[in-house]
Parts: C-alpha cells; sequence; structure tokens
C-alpha cells in the first residue's frame, strides 16, 4: 500500500536507511523525552469549527515578506541531507521551487551554496550557524553573492547537545568505517550503491584547500559553535546584512521584542526539533505569548507531522511553519518523489482541514478556532 501520512514515509525511511543514518535524522537530545513532548503539545489544542460556512473553495496562501506564498510552509534548514539521499540539498530546494515555497539551506550541507543557487533556484534562504566570526562573515558574503536574500541566523547551538544515538553509532561526517557500520550498510543495498556512485557526503562549504577548512568541518559536526556570540554581534550582522534577516532557535518572548528592537525581520520559535535539549518547552506551548509580545512575522518548527499541526500554529498566530523531518523522511525514502508527495500531503491535510472547521482562507485563522484542553468544561458531578 503506497505511504498515506507523514508517519508511513518514515517507516520506509527507517526501511532504506542504515541505523546510524535513520537515527542521526529521527533522534533527539539525552532521553528524547522533548520528542514526545513536541507531538503531546499538539494533543493539547482542539480545533473549534464554524458550521454554516461557506467553504466551497478554500485558499491557504499567506503573506511573507512582502510575498503571497501557495501554502504557509518552508522547507527548514536541515544538515548532512546527503548522508538521506545523493544531492539531498537541491533535491529539497527543486522540490520547494516546484511547490512556490521557501528553501532555507543549512551550513551544514553536503552541496556548496553556490551550487544549490545555480542547480535548483527558487526563494532560498541560508542559515548560518556562527563557527567563528570571520568564518560567518566569509560565508554571508558568499551567500549575498549567490542570489540569496534571506539570512537565517540560528542562536540555539551555543554547543552541541547531548545525542545519544549518535553518540553510540558513532555517526560522523565523513563516515567512520568500523565493522559494524560496514555491515549496516550491506544490509541496505540501494542506500549503498546510491552513495557509493555519487560519493560520499561532506560538509562541502568548508571543503576547500587550507587547514582552516577542515577544522571548521570537525567543529561543524561537533557543533563547537562560537559560544561568545551575543547582542552586540547580531547588531553588527543587522548593519551588514541588506536583505531579510530571521533569528532562529528563540523560546522567549523578550527576546523576541529585542530582536526586532534590532532590526530583525522576523523569528523562528524552536527547540531545534528536540535535538540540543530535552526539556525545553514546546514553541506552540510558547507561541500565544510572542503573538502578544511582536508585531513581527513569527514562524514556527519541531514536532510538526500533520496539516492539522499548521492549522493550530496558524490559529495561534503564527504566519507560517518550517517543516523538517517530514520532508527528509520523504527524501530518505524515494528522493525527489518522496518530497514532493510529503508536500503535496501537508498541503491536501491543511485543505481539508480549513474546509472540515469552516475556514475559507488560512490568512482568516484565529483564536476563535482553537482552545486548549485544559480549558474545556467539564461536565457537572452527578449530585449524590
Amino acid at each position: 500500500m503506497p505511504p498515506i501520512n507523514v508517519d508511513d514515509y518514515r517507516t520506509l525511511a527507517r526501511r532504506r536507511l542504515p541505523r546510524m543514518v535513520f537515527d542521526y535524522l529521527d533522534g533527539g537530545a539525552d532521553r528524547e523525552r522533548g520528542l514526545a513532548h513536541n507531538r503531546k503539545a499538539f494533543d493539547a489544542f482542539q480545533l473549534v469549527p464554524h458550521r454554516l460556512a461557506d467553504v466551497s473553495t478554500r485558499d491557504q496562501t499567506v503573506n511573507l515578506f512582502g510575498r503571497t506564498l501557495p501554502t504557509p510552509l518552508v522547507l527548514a534548514p536541515t544538515g548532512l541531507n546527503g548522508a538521506l539521499w545523493p544531492d539531498g540539498d537541491v533535491i529539497l530546494a527543486r522540490a520547494a521551487a516546484e511547490a512556490g515555497i521557501p528553501f532555507a539551506l543549512s551550513t551544514a550541507s553536503n552541496c556548496t551554496l553556490e551550487e544549490v543557487a545555480e542547480r535548483a533556484g527558487g526563494d532560498l534562504w541560508f542559515q548560518l550557524y556562527v563557527l567563528g566570526r570571520s568564518l560567518a562573515e566569509a560565508l554571508t558574503k558568499r551567500a549575498l553573492a549567490a542570489g540569496y536574500k534571506t539570512l537565517v541566523l540560528t542562536v540555539d547551538v551555543p554547543i552541541n547537545g547531548k545525542r545519544e544515538r549518535d553518540m553510540r553509532n558513532g555517526f560522523a561526517i565523513p563516515f567512520r568505517y568500523s565493522p559494524r557500520a560496514v555491515i549496516d550498510g550491506a544490509l541496505h543495498p540501494a542506500w549503498l550503491m546510491g552513495q557509493l556512485r555519487h560519493g560520499l557526503p561532506q560538509l562541502a562549504n568548508f571543503a576547500v584547500r587550507g587547514a582552516d577548512d577542515v577544522n571548521a568541518q570537525a567543529a561543524l559536526m561537533k557543533r563547537q559553535m562560537d559560544a561568545s556570540y551575543a547582542w552586540d554581534d547580531l547588531k553588527a550582522l543587522r548593519d551588514s546584512w541588506p536583505h531579510t534577516l530571521i533569528v532562529k532557535g528563540l523560546l522567549r518572548p523578550e527576546e523576541a521584542v529585542r530582536c526586532v528592537e534590532f532590526g530583525v525581520d522576523a523569528v523562528v520559535i524552536s527547540n531545534h526539533g528536540a535535538r540540543q535539549i530535552e526539556d525545553a518547552p514546546s514553541p506552540l506551548d510558547v507561541l500565544p505569548d510572542f503573538v502578544r509580545s511582536v508585531d513581527c512575522p513569527i514562524l514556527v518548527d519541531s514536532g510538526f507531522r500533520r496539516g492539522s499541526d499548521v492549522v493550530k500554529a496558524l490559529a495561534l498566530g503564527a504566519r507560517c511553519v518550517l517543516i523538517g523531518r517530514p520532508t527528509l523522511y520523504g527524501l530518505a525514502a524515494r528522493g525527489g518523489p518522496g518530497v514532493a508527495d510529503v508536500l503535496r500531503m501537508l498541503r491536501t491535510e491543511i485543505d481539508t482541514t480549513l474546509a472540515l472547521i469552516g475556514c475559507s482562507r488560512a490568512r482568516d485563522l484565529g483564536p476563535d478556532f482553537i482552545r486548549r484542553t485544559d480549558a474545556v468544561p467539564r461536565p457537572p458531578t452527578a449530585p449524590v
């Protein structure tokens, strides 16, 4: 039976990938309670339909940075996509361009930012990890020269979270040829042949001559960022970047307020998909606080698996949702067609949800379409 939802694609990805690669894609920090909490956060909200509303046609377009998107989705920045499928970054970027939505390329990509711009096109964002001031400056200049119009500064990785699955598996780029890894790869021949034909992935944005670049690759794999990067550095980045600037990884609304004061154009509420610290709040939990605090586009990620999840986020005040693992499951399972199918599923689920709650336009979603389950009145106690 063909896959009918994101969870089905997760199952297919798990079958095709060696365990260490699937665990890298699927895992979280520490005991991984954060992964479960991100999903449970959606259960805390119910959609409250309006009836006798004309929903014969539905419109899920949203406006973002002066542009109309056909659906409130952005492909999130994700690293090491070439380990899932050869040319994974280009495939994802092309799928986003075909869907008419933005694609954010990670600093930890396996294709260079120039190559993705040349081969994929579309609305390209570049996500910046700051390993060092000079290196970050060089990357932003390259992104600007390559035509990227949106820069996404990720601020929730001063050091790497404790990802225990990766530690047990010895996951690294380049791959380590332990006996266990060799056997695991041999047991997944479709994945292995693809890797051998196209060459094993490397951190392409640093794959040039020079010891500094080798050190940068090692630091990026270990998430050894510049932990001293602070507000003054954000101000300097704002002054130097001439286009749209987004700060990703916030969970405190007062920090979003300060970002706006510094001239940041939008913020992404994120706990990094529960890959950094397992006990951080779910972005959905704090989204209403951000909406009350700042007047700028608020984007959100972490834990989204269905179109109804997206509708809940929009009803709570988000402008768009960044999708990470769902499209990566599609990529890992079937390459480009898998990514396109996951995006189609999510758009169809968004459309169905809009119809069933009596909302003809995604832009009309608001608090009157949603409520917390703990706000539902309990039935009165029967008299004794």
